[in-house]
Order: C-alpha cells, then sequence, then structure tokens
C-alpha cells in the first residue's frame, strides 16, 4: 500500500486546495509515473453533490515530474534537517521544565542544558 502522505504534501504545496482521489488497489510501496496518470481530478460537483472528476490532469503545471521532484524534495528535507530537529525534541526538556530551570537557575543555566542536545545533535 502507497502511503500517501508524500503525495498529499506535495500536491497542497505545488497547488493549495486541488481536490483529487486515488484508489489505491495496487500491490505498489511508492508512487509511479503510472499511479500518478491514474489519479481522479476533481473539477467540480454535479447539481446532487457528487463530485465530478476527470483522468484527464486539468492542472498544466502539476506534472509528474514537478510532483515526483517535491516529494524527493519532502523525503529529503525529512530525513535531514527534519531528522536533526526529531532528534533533538526528544530530547528536549519538556516546555515547562526548561520555564522551571529558567525561573529557579536564569537563562545562561538553561541554555547550557540545552546546548548538550544541541552539540549531539548538530546542524
Amino acid at each position: 500500500m502507497i502511503d500517501f502522505t508524500k503525495l498529499y504534501k506535495a500536491l497542497e504545496i505545488l497547488k493549495p486546495n486541488v481536490q483529487w482521489t486515488l484508489v489505491d488497489d495496487t500491490d505498489e510501496t511508492s508512487l509511479t509515473e503510472d499511479l500518478f496518470n491514474d489519479i481522479d481530478w476533481i473539477t467540480g460537483e454535479d447539481s446532487n453533490g457528487i463530485a465530478i472528476t476527470t483522468k484527464t490532469n486539468p492542472h498544466s503545471e502539476l506534472t509528474w515530474t514537478t510532483v515526483n521532484n517535491k516529494m524527493i524534495e519532502l523525503q529529503t528535507a525529512y530525513d535531514g534537517i527534519g531528522l536533526i530537529q526529531r532528534n533533538r525534541e526528544k530530547e528536549y526538556p519538556s516546555i515547562e521544565d526548561q520555564l522551571d530551570e529558567i525561573y529557579h537557575n536564569g537563562i545562561d543555566s538553561w541554555k547550557a542544558k540545552i546546548k548538550i542536545t544541541k552539540d549531539k545533535y548538530p546542524k
């Protein structure tokens, strides 16, 4: 089954509020050009409120190459700096504990404690 998160984020960045559906009835684990070309693009709704869809992509800026490149960019960011941020986030004290540190021991003490994690996971 495909993880649609990157596709959703890429499309939302490239064309905010674009509406689409895609049925994943394959054994694929990643989006392919063939699956991209199988997207149902929602172009409106009929008088009964039912979505009007087309397989013909009405958004010329949303090509397979453009969308795939954006998904790769998002994954690279997630794996790179995003990984550093996620590692740091796990080790930082809670906001409550940080504020308590500042209140009881001052900003310099707080900075020293935070620096330990920043040094452990440098950018």
